[in-house]
């Protein structure tokens, strides 16, 4: 999809309805701006992370996610009928070898 774009005063542009639907844009939200070696435009839609949630989306938090994930893929899961059995079974032998890599 290509569209044309005018400068405005002050170097603004509008972009069109299409494009605001489309991306699900609205007025405040943050849009970055490259230039690649061939003088090419790209922009970017940026998503705003609430301050509170930015731990979510740390390196270190997201290596983590993945491994879980690999972990549910592997069927290296353990399920529960209620909280007292999850809480004896982390307590457990059998949690302790889970943890050490052993059981898998």
């Amino acid at each position: 999809m290509k569209e044309r774009l005018s400068i405005r005063k002050r170097g603004q542009v509008t972009l069109p309805k299409s494009i605001m639907e489309q991306f699900k844009l609205e007025e405040g939200d943050t849009l970055e701006l490259s230039i690649n070696g061939n003088g090419e435009i790209t922009v970017v839609p940026m998503v705003q992370i609430p301050a509170n949630q930015r731990w979510f989306w740390s390196d270190e938090w997201q290596k983590e996610e993945r491994e879980a994930e690999e972990d549910i893929k592997a069927g290296r899961v353990k399920s529960f009928d209620n909280i007292d059995e999850a809480i004896n079974w982390l307590d457990s032998d059998e949690a302790e070898e889970w943890s050490d890599g052993k059981k898998q």
